[in-house]
């Protein structure tokens, strides 16, 4: 049974700095994709980022880029999303994925796997 397990979130002001990890269980880094969603209250659940080692790929939503970086640690198999210049609006539960290499989860596809959450509160 896969299993994911989120840290690192909390509660930061805006233009600080957040790293968030996921540890995977009965899972491999190297051929599905991996990565993020969050959830703000009251909206719908939307992609941030993945990472698809097996197709050598990386995604951001627009509203991310050039703040959150995904990287991966195979040897703990565990991913990262460093987000850095935190606004208001990052604020969310974020939850880590997994899905097909393809990273099509992010667009619409099914999501394999869930983990449970975490939350990010972004405020002065």
């Amino acid at each position: 049974q896969v299993q994911l397990v989120e840290s690192g979130g909390g509660l930061v002001q805006p233009g600080g700095s957040l790293r968030l990890s996921c540890a995977a269980s009965e899972f491999t880094l190297d051929y599905y994709a991996i990565g993020w969603f969050r959830q703000a209250p009251g909206k719908e659940r939307e992609g941030v980022s993945c990472v698809s080692i097996s197709y050598g790929t990386t995604y951001y939503a627009d509203s991310v880029k050039g703040r959150f970086t995904i990287s991966t640690d195979n040897a703990k198999n565990t991913v990262y999303l460093q987000m850095n210049n935190l606004k208001p609006e990052d604020t969310g539960v974020y939850y880590c994925a997994t899905g097909p290499p393809d990273g099509s989860s992010w667009h619409g596809g099914t999501v394999a796997y869930w983990g449970q959450g975490t939350q990010v509160t972004v405020s002065s």
